[in-house]
């Protein structure tokens, strides 16, 4: 494989790793909030902002973990037949199935974009009494869709190495 094809690859997936490993902790974060939701409910004035911040929150966490789930292949799989095949069998399986994921992905990010600079020229907001700005959820939402495009070709050129009969680490 050219040089530059694999430190794609290992750039890719470092960083991936990285943010995926950090965004581990974005449970805590989305605790913390719940549980200050239900103390300010029993001792305080009901907040506001807890409910939107956490479920902003779990987007988040779920929508910029999936580049790093994506290559963990913690995906879910039909493994009627997929574990019973060879690793080249796979690969090839996999190589052509990514497509379809990509596309989908970009599907997700023309759509996320559009509506990432409607919210922008709108200033648009929640219906709610707190009422925050939503492009900063938009905005990370389309990140995500770009890291996991990022990681499906990665993984894309881990099946054609594999398939090629080579390894890329």
């Amino acid at each position: 494989m050219p040089g530059f094809i694999v430190a794609y690859v290992k750039y890719v997936d470092k960083f991936n790793r990285v943010i995926g490993r950090f965004m581990m902790y974005g449970i805590f974060v989305m605790v913390g909030i719940l549980m200050w939701s239900s103390i300010s409910k029993t001792f305080f004035m009901p907040s506001l902002w807890t409910l939107e911040s956490a479920q902003f929150m779990m987007v988040a966490y779920y929508i910029i973990g999936g580049a790093y789930a994506i290559q963990l292949k913690a995906n879910v799989r039909m493994d009627l037949f997929y574990g019973e095949w060879s690793v080249k069998k796979r690969a090839w399986v996999d190589a052509f199935t990514v497509f379809f994921l990509i596309f989908y992905l970009a599907v997700l990010l023309y759509g996320g974009l559009e509506s990432l600079f409607y919210s922008l020229e709108y200033g648009q907001r929640t219906r709610s009494a707190w009422r925050p700005l939503i492009w900063p959820i938009k905005a990370v939402m389309c990140t995500g869709f770009i890291l996991m495009i990022l990681q499906s070709i990665s993984e894309f050129i881990k099946d054609i190495a594999t398939i090629r009969g080579v390894e890329i680490k």
